[in-house]
């Protein structure tokens, strides 16, 4: 896996259509055609620690798959042709597992592995660790969906 591909925030917003607060990826640490490796500091001022749950703040589930989603669209994304603007579209999450709660201050680890691809359709298999304890893992399904730069560019703003 190379190491040369790493990303930081505003590379990652280039490429995503998704802002604060819902980014859950601040940078892609390696990748490849196969994989990609991404990062997430989980900090106490995380805005959903105000009400999950008060006292005793634990990272929902859902915003651990869409950060695993997140990466997985980048992998996707990182296959469509140079001169393409290519957007990744969650099209279904299979064989979903939370094992270890998220608490401020982890910081959580996502690999994304490309399982399958028939054309725009992609099946990625996912994780979640902190400190190399596994925390999540899903196979997810991703539609890729290729327009023009400009296009893409105005939507993902």
């Amino acid at each position: 896996m190379s190491t040369d591909s790493s990303l930081g925030i505003r590379q990652i917003e280039a490429r995503l259509p998704i802002r604060s607060p819902f980014l859950m990826v601040d940078r892609v640490l390696e990748s490849s055609e196969r994989q990609i490796v991404t990062l997430k500091n989980v900090t106490v001022n995380e805005w959903f620690f105000a009400g999950h749950f008060p006292g005793d703040p634990l990272m929902p589930g859902s915003l651990i798959l869409e950060g695993m989603a997140q990466s997985a669209g980048l992998l996707a994304q990182g296959l469509a042709q140079p001169e393409q603007r290519a957007l990744g579209y969650l099209v279904g999450v299979e064989a979903a597992r939370f094992r270890r709660r998220v608490v401020p201050g982890d910081q959580l680890i996502y690999r994304a592995e490309l399982l399958r691809r028939r054309g725009e359709l992609f099946r990625v298999g996912v994780e979640a660790r902190v400190a190399e304890e596994l925390v999540a893992q899903a196979t997810l399904s991703l539609m890729l969906s290729i327009t023009d730069g400009e296009e893409a560019h105005e939507r993902g703003r």
